[in-house]
């Protein structure tokens, strides 16, 4: 399907990972789109006004309109968030932290600008998957995002496994994420369940003045006391 000249573009708008000056992660083109777009579908109205405002302070609020899309969106809802693009109008999507669409429930408004042939646009921004890939020193040809690991304890211990084991078999890596708060914990869990010899990287407020990225062997961390308590992070692992 081709995109018609009378349909608005979707243009997904990356934002900062945390307190920061945005233009120090974020190229003028982000500041540019927001000048024209005045319809945005977010997560969250209160943190999104916010970082429009530190992105563009002149961008008047009052023109602002905003859907909320997060876990307790109705789908039905989902061609209301679209209809602005369909009457011509330019929609900006914007996740809470980073990139939309990877890692983020934009995912499914992209997907249905596909189908209904609305062009999509994605704008340069930070990725904490990416930026913690990079700065591993692991497999960068052949990586996994796997999201969130299961919170039991034993299906956690399996799925670690499984993932230690496929890193080696298939030399690649393995990445995932922990709710902030339980972070330390899945440190804990990493130290005692995972082989010496496997390498881990944590990677944390990236892009921040606190950020702290490093790499080292499940034997070197055991001697290390690091302190992740709600602060986002990602771990990646690779057995080599």
């Amino acid at each position: 399907m081709k995109s018609s000249p009378q349909f608005g573009k979707l243009y997904l708008i990356p934002t900062t990972m945390g307190e920061c000056d945005p233009m120090d992660v974020l190229p003028q083109t982000v500041k540019r789109t927001i000048d024209f777009i005045d319809h945005y579908i977010v997560e969250n109205e209160k943190t999104a006004r916010k970082s429009i405002k530190a992105v563009h302070p002149e961008k008047k609020q009052s023109d602002l309109v905003l859907f909320a899309l997060n876990k307790h969106t109705d789908s039905k809802e989902h061609k209301d968030f679209i209809q602005p693009l369909l009457e011509g109008k330019n929609v900006g999507l914007m996740s809470e932290a980073g990139c939309p669409g990877v890692a983020d429930p934009g995912a499914v408004i992209v997907k249905l600008a596909h189908e209904k042939g609305i062009q999509v646009v994605p704008l340069v921004g930070p990725s904490s998957i990416l930026l913690a890939m990079m700065a591993s020193g692991m497999n960068g040809q052949s990586f996994t995002f796997h999201g969130y690991l299961p919170i039991e304890k034993d299906e956690k211990r399996a799925t670690l496994k499984a993932l230690e084991r496929i890193s080696f078999e298939k030399n690649q890596s393995q990445i995932f994420i922990e709710t902030p708060y339980r972070n330390n914990k899945l440190v804990e869990d990493l130290i005692s369940i995972l082989n010496p010899e496997t390498h881990l990287c944590i990677a944390t407020d990236i892009t921040l003045p606190t950020e702290y990225i490093k790499t080292k062997k499940i034997s070197a961390w055991k001697k290390e006391n690091v302190d992740l308590h709600k602060r986002p992070t990602i771990f990646i692992i690779h057995k080599m």
